[in-house]
């Protein structure tokens, strides 16, 4: 089975199917709406024959449906159908937990993207669980995301940013109870070490994610809980 896997970020929107190693990406930004986003993948892979679609999309994604329009987006995408749209089965996923499930490698794994914002994702025993605990509250009533999301990488030093990156982890591995922790997302090569018991991940593994999410390998509930 050929999956097109569709990994939707705030700056650009890349494109694989699963039998070739060519990544395509075009912009995404503040404007692009769902129906352009299908448009612009429908163009950039006219070339390529696949079978179904994984979408990968960065915000909740509840009993496989998208709930909420994206922050750094344009609008139009909650009731779009993207199996009519695409003319194949479809199935979405949070970003982080489709990168996260490419990742996995077993047991409580916590998985952090350092992108935009901060995504978050836990896995125990082959379960997916998408998080949202990037928008929980850390310090001064300001959120995780506001303190390790792009925007604070920005605003202060890179060694500032790089220590509540360190807090956020430690806080939430705790929490979270997790055997290991992989870090995702585009901002992670601006950390200078990690702590025990991290390891950096790629984005490259969210396109194995969104292949694993079809494969019958990954436990039935993988699939289902969003």
């Amino acid at each position: 089975m050929k999956v097109l896997v569709i990994d939707v970020g705030g700056t650009n929107i890349k494109i694989k199917v699963s039998n070739k190693d060519e990544v395509r990406k075009f912009p995404s930004g503040t404007d692009i709406t769902g129906k352009q986003m299908v448009a612009d993948v429908l163009e950039n892979s006219k070339d390529w024959a696949y079978d179904c679609v994984t979408i990968g999309f960065p915000g909740p994604v509840v009993n496989g449906k998208i709930r909420n329009e994206p922050v750094n987006l344009g609008p139009g995408w909650v009731n779009i159908d993207f199996e009519k749209a695409f003319g194949k089965p479809v199935r979405i996923i949070n970003d982080a937990a489709m990168q996260a499930l490419g990742c996995y490698e077993g047991g409580r794994m916590l998985f952090l993207g350092l992108g935009t914002g901060l995504g978050t994702t836990l896995i125990v025993d082959g379960v997916v669980a998408a998080l949202e605990a990037g928008h929980l509250p850390f310090k001064k009533n300001k959120s995780f995301e506001y303190y390790v999301g792009v925007k604070a990488l920005n605003r202060s030093s890179r060694k500032h940013w790089q220590d509540n990156v360190f807090e956020v982890i430690k806080l939430l591995k705790d929490a979270m109870v997790a055997d290991y922790v992989v870090l995702g997302g585009g901002n992670i090569k601006k950390l200078d070490s990690l702590p025990e018991g991290v390891k950096k991940g790629d984005n490259s593994f969210a396109f194995l994610g969104g292949v694993r999410f079809w494969d019958n390998k990954v436990p039935e509930k993988a699939k289902n809980k969003k």
